[in-house]
């Protein structure tokens, strides 16, 4: 369980603006960000190590891991009644994974 889920909400935003910035990505630009959460949602445990080893996977498999790791800071927080918000780039990301799911 977090205890400071801002804390570790902007944490986890520094890593995901990071791992963006390795992998290029102007989370502005909502074709790039949406084909990117196309791949985040086609990555499974059993295909990860099907991917080649390339420094650009290996960002985007942190990247995804970090949107899960987001997810459920927000989800435990919502449980005790706190709303937790991820910053400018985790927003771009998240509005693009719901759009992708096709639950948005």
């Amino acid at each position: 369980m977090f205890e400071n889920y801002d804390l570790e909400a902007r944490r986890i935003e520094q890593e995901i603006v990071r791992y963006g910035v390795a992998l290029g990505i102007d989370w502005s630009d909502d074709m790039a960000v949406n084909a990117l959460a196309r791949e985040a949602l086609a990555c499974h445990a059993g295909n990860v190590e099907g991917l080649s080893a390339t420094a650009e996977n290996r960002a985007k498999v942190e990247l995804f891991g970090l949107a899960q790791l987001m997810l459920k800071v927000m989800t435990e927080s919502a449980g005790e009644n706190i709303e937790t918000h991820g910053g400018p780039a985790w927003k771009a990301f998240g509005r693009a994974l719901w759009r992708e799911s096709g639950l948005g």
